[in-house]
């Protein structure tokens, strides 16, 4: 992992928008793994089941959940990558929901590069375990 550190040491130095987009890979395969594991649905009933959890609205919400449980590190990170100027919006959600979602990611991004694994895991099963009916 002393490779991802030093990417992380690099990023950081930057804007955390390339975290973020880490944060949402790790995030999105986690999402399908535990999909995998806990259901036999049709191939074509995957993505609208694992996209439920991966929308921005979903994820602004986990943001929410977490936050009271979240160190000085991490706010720091969550707030930095709530703040920063991103360049599109994505559809279907609003400009809150995007920027938390965001910082939900690069959260995600965070932990994985410094290999923060039972942090990550922790956080990654919440995120798949809230009602997010």
């Amino acid at each position: 992992m002393e490779k991802e550190n030093l990417l992380w040491e690099k990023l950081n130095k930057t804007n955390l928008l390339p975290v973020a987009f880490l944060g949402d890979s790790i995030h999105t395969a986690f999402v399908r793994k535990s999909i995998l594991e806990k259901s036999n649905l049709k191939m074509e009933n995957y993505h609208s089941v694992a996209s439920k959890y991966c929308k921005a609205s979903s994820q602004s919400k986990v943001l929410e959940i977490i936050t009271p449980t979240l160190n000085e590190n991490e706010k720091e990170i969550v707030r930095r990558a709530r703040n920063a100027k991103p360049k599109h919006q994505a559809k279907n959600c609003t400009t809150k929901d995007y920027l938390y979602a965001t910082a939900f990611e690069a959260l995600v991004g965070y932990l994985y590069l410094t290999a923060q694994t039972k942090r990550l895991t922790e956080i990654l099963t919440i995120s798949i375990n809230y009602d997010n009916n």
